[in-house]
């Protein structure tokens, strides 16, 4: 007998029993894992907390005070980045350190990261008095519910604005004022801001433009020197800027670059 025709007499004398038997035995173990689901007990559901953000209308005054603060609290955040490059120091001191490392020659060196972390530390440390004046008059008298909210932004803004008046150019001023056609007051406290902060941000870039033509000459002088010299030893070839950098960068390290360029920029402040 072969291999199928054994396979073929198993299964017309006990197929059918086979058959039967599995079918039974797949309803028991299904029966019996449904009684055991039914009886098991329910695992404990995990609580998520929910937030609910809606408008509704206002019971009280109090209400529509803190919606309006909020809101304005939201508003200076988001504006905090430009308020600090226009109305403040860090204008002049990154693009001076910009054109130190640009008159070098180091490419990304320093990185843009430190570039803007150290030109915000010198803001800081620049606006110091500014701050100490802001938060003495007015930060705290409003916190300690002393002044009003209003009287609070007069006194912080009235400091600030003192400095921008002193670092800004007369011309800047004019050009502004021409260009709006409004009369030129005859006292600083008439000024108006929108007026003064552009003004005082051009006067900022033509003085941070006026200290890095200065810090450029020592090093376009490097490249002169190093370029004629190759130019007399025959190495044409050879660009200048790749021998020069090493020198433009011992020299810097000799005289304590950073150190005068810092100097520098503290001492254009006063």
């Amino acid at each position: 007998m072969t291999v199928k025709g054994f396979f073929v007499l198993l299964w017309e004398r006990h197929g059918m029993p086979l058959l039967a038997m599995g079918f039974g035995l797949m309803v028991m173990f299904g029966v019996h894992a449904m009684a055991a689901a039914a009886t098991a007990p329910t695992a404990p559901t995990v609580s998520f907390p929910a937030l609910n953000v809606g408008v509704g209308q206002a019971q009280t005054p109090q209400q529509v005070v803190g919606a309006l603060q909020v809101l304005l609290l939201l508003t200076v955040l988001a504006l905090a980045p430009t308020l600090l490059v226009m109305m403040t120091s860090f204008t002049r001191i990154v693009v001076v350190l910009s054109f130190v490392r640009q008159a070098i020659g180091t490419q990304q060196v320093p990185p843009n990261q430190v570039l803007i972390g150290l030109s915000l530390l010198l803001t800081f440390f620049v606006m110091s008095p500014v701050i100490r004046d802001v938060n003495a008059n007015a930060v705290q008298p409003y916190l300690a519910k002393k002044i009003t909210q209003q009287v609070a932004l007069d006194r912080a803004s009235a400091p600030l604005r003192t400095f921008m008046f002193k670092q800004t150019r007369e011309k800047d001023l004019m050009l502004f004022y021409s260009i709006s056609k409004e009369p030129r007051p005859k006292e600083q406290k008439n000024v108006p801001t929108y007026i003064l902060v552009p003004a005082f941000t051009i006067s900022e870039l033509t003085t941070a433009f006026t200290i890095g033509f200065a810090i450029y000459i020592p090093f376009v002088v490097i490249d002169m020197v190093v370029a004629s010299i190759l130019l007399s030893m025959g190495m044409m070839m050879i660009p200048p800027v790749i021998i020069s950098l090493p020198f433009k960068i011992l020299i810097f390290i000799l005289v304590d670059g950073w150190n005068l360029t810092v100097a520098a920029l503290f001492a254009s402040f006063h």
